[in-house]
């Protein structure tokens, strides 16, 4: 099986290759901005058809939430105009298309777990570019898994190694505790994504490890596992203002991967300890 990664250099994207190359059936094709050039289509379309790849994961991402704000422009080419000439490609070659989304295109005011028939409403420039690209992924392929996730950690830069890198030089921190999600490890999330990739389950998906925390649970979580010593004080988000609004409830319910009998993801505590670990 050929294996178009875009992102590859990413959190997930690095997770994604690490599991793919443990197994020799596997053909990866390693790409970033360099070699691929997701906002263009004629480099996407060419690319594409050179390799002729049975999948395509697409990791690749404007992820800078409060950038996205002002970089509105490369904001849309990357998280929707992207998605839109890779589904394009992948419907002229027949291969499936993983277009990784976010919680971002909820509006993060609901009460309990987001299923994926729920109805979106992001008010973020980054939620609403990356529902853009789902939407393009669903008009432009007709083999695509659309995955969900929220809160992610891994190799690269995260609020985990953000929490032990500041514990190093303070005695105390202030961490939000009214927006409320799932830590999802890339590991757990690569998995779900090799194991679609196998199947003919189309369609949309929620990937996060299971049960629910605060951003200071979740620091709490983190020290407690490495025995560190450090106050963490419980804050509102009104106390941190940032450009960009984040969910205040983004938990998302692994509903269709239940269904068809794949959802493989952890509770996020033995997620967070293996990783740590």
């Amino acid at each position: 099986m050929k294996i178009i990664i875009t992102g590859a250099q990413g959190q997930l994207g690095q997770e994604l290759v690490k599991q793919l190359d443990k197994k020799y059936e596997y053909d990866v094709i390693k790409t970033d901005r360099d070699t691929l050039d997701i906002t263009n289509i004629e480099n996407v379309n060419t690319f594409t058809l050179d390799q002729n790849p049975d999948v395509v994961i697409n990791c690749a991402a404007h992820t800078a939430v409060d950038l996205c704000e002002t970089d509105m422009e490369n904001a849309y080419k990357i998280n929707a105009v992207g998605p839109r000439n890779l589904a394009i490609a992948c419907e002229k070659v027949g291969a499936k298309l993983v277009q990784v989304s976010t919680d971002y295109i909820f509006d993060g005011n609901g009460t309990r777990p987001y299923r994926e028939d729920d109805i979106t409403c992001p008010n973020s420039v980054y939620g609403t570019s990356k529902l853009m690209g789902e939407n393009f992924v669903r008009e432009f392929c007709s083999k695509y898994f659309i995955v969900r996730t929220a809160w992610l950690y891994g190799e690269g830069n995260n609020f985990v190694r953000t929490m032990l890198k500041l514990s190093e030089t303070n005695s105390e921190l202030n961490v939000v505790n009214d927006q409320i999600g799932s830590p999802t490890s890339t590991v757990d999330l690569a998995k779900a994504i090799i194991d679609l990739i196998h199947t003919e389950h189309y369609g949309i998906y929620h990937g996060t490890c299971e049960g629910q925390c605060s951003w200071y649970d979740f620091a709490k979580k983190i020290f407690e596992i490495k025995n560190i010593d450090i106050k963490v004080n419980p804050v509102t988000s009104d106390e941190f203002k940032r450009p960009a609004p984040r969910p205040k409830y983004s938990v998302l319910d692994n509903f269709m991967l239940k269904l068809v009998g794949l959802n493989s993801f952890r509770k996020w505590e033995d997620s967070l300890e293996e990783y740590l670990k």
